[in-house]
């Protein structure tokens, strides 16, 4: 769910979201659970990585898109043909941010706990588990950890 006001632009920027022929800024947002419900039913998907987390420390709220309404009905998962989705609102479940800072943070339960939160709230809603990287996107080592949605 990208957002064009200065919400998506500053995690663009935080994320050095930037094409890196053009340089110009790639659309940014609030993390797409409803749409990506979608793509695990479609490729079979079996676990999520999650990398830039850090590119919401400091955020006082974060947001997932849980769900969409479509003609005043709710569906969690993105509807099926383009005449659908131009009639899609997004509807977003709110969470607290952290303070904390998540870079250098090696271990999952070092994480602040708001952070631990959204993770696990992603992984329940999309019915997977997610694997978090730490923040320096290192992926070689096994510095990782599976949240499972139970």
């Amino acid at each position: 769910m990208d957002k064009c006001d200065p919400i998506g632009e500053g995690l663009a920027k935080r994320g050095h979201e930037f094409g890196s022929t053009t340089g110009r800024a790639r659309r940014c947002g609030w993390f797409d659970a409803a749409a990506l419900k979608r793509s695990i039913q479609i490729n079979g998907v079996s676990g999520l990585c999650v990398t830039k987390l850090d590119v919401m420390d400091g955020m006082e709220s974060v947001r997932i898109g849980v769900a969409y309404r479509i003609n005043g009905v709710d569906s969690d998962i993105l509807p099926v043909g383009a005449d659908a989705l131009t009639d899609c609102q997004a509807i977003y479940e709110d969470m607290p941010g952290w303070s904390e800072s998540t870079l250098g943070v090696q271990c999952y339960e070092d994480l602040p706990k708001a952070a631990r939160n959204y993770l696990e709230r992603i992984a329940e809603v999309c019915g997977v588990p997610v694997i978090w990287f730490r923040p320096d996107r290192i992926a070689m080592k096994p510095l990782f950890c599976v949240i499972r949605f139970e």
